[in-house]
């Protein structure tokens, strides 16, 4: 977690103009799941690959100041994810199984990002590799208004297991390598070590994941505040390259 800074508040009160406009243009209405509680996290906020959206600033604040001192900072920023809930949240999506529903309302839908669900089978790969995952806050809620949940520890425990299913293989064939068994495996793992760890933070403030970390988006507790745009955060997982999951598993 990231104190509150006046270049990240900066950023953030540029940012949340851009991304109100793009969760409500008509293109990206299909966007709005759960019986309208959820806006998908997609890339839809227009900043460069310096965080730039505009004529606002780049982006930049304690967050990156730590990046840029592990030396992880020399990467472009991809189109920040607008993830955006609403009170009510969760409600089953459309097509999803009683199991999918609860697993979501009980579990927060946890996940490791950039392990895809391929085919219909929905066999996991490690697909997308991030070399960190920058969550930052556009509106200021309270604390149970579904906020970013985190299981302590959990990306050592998926490292472990990912290299030992990998193990066998050259780099190169990683992303068609089936995780399916050793992710479920390791995720129960989790569940039963691991403390989870709800995360809320407002305009100003940031955090910053490990790319394997198991993490997910809490229930809204009733009573739970949030301006009328609902909860908002931008989050920033730039592309690591084909090596960057042998340097996820050694981070």
């Amino acid at each position: 977690m990231c104190p509150a800074d006046d270049r990240s508040r900066a950023w953030a009160t540029h940012a949340i103009r851009a991304a109100c406009a793009a969760v409500s243009a008509p293109e990206n209405a299909h966007w709005l799941r759960c019986g309208g509680t959820w806006f998908a996290g997609v890339n839809i906020l227009p900043n460069d690959a310096e965080g730039r959206i505009g004529d606002g600033p780049p982006l930049d604040g304690p967050a990156m100041d730590l990046l840029r001192a592990m030396g992880l900072a020399d990467v472009p920023l991809d189109r920040a994810q607008v993830s955006v809930v609403h009170p009510g949240y969760p409600r089953p999506r459309a097509g999803e199984s009683d199991a999918a529903f609860r697993y979501r309302r009980d579990r927060d839908a946890a996940h490791v990002d950039g392990l895809l669900a391929i085919g219909a089978a929905r066999r996991r790969m490690a697909k997308e590799t991030h070399a960190w995952i920058l969550g930052l806050p556009l509106t200021a809620t309270d604390p149970g208004a579904s906020p970013l949940v985190v299981w302590e520890g959990s990306q050592r425990m998926m490292a472990e297991a990912f290299r030992d299913a990998l193990a066998p293989y050259p780099t190169e064939d990683w992303p068609d390598v089936d995780l399916t068994e050793t992710y479920h495996a390791a995720r129960r793992r989790v569940f039963e070590t691991c403390r989870r760890v709800p995360v809320h933070a407002r305009p100003g403030e940031a955090y910053l994941l490990h790319p394997l970390a198991l993490h997910g988006v809490a229930p809204w507790e009733d009573g739970a505040q949030a301006p009328p745009e609902g909860r908002i955060v931008a989050y920033f997982r730039p592309d690591a390259g084909p090596a960057g999951l042998s340097a996820a598993l050694r981070m």
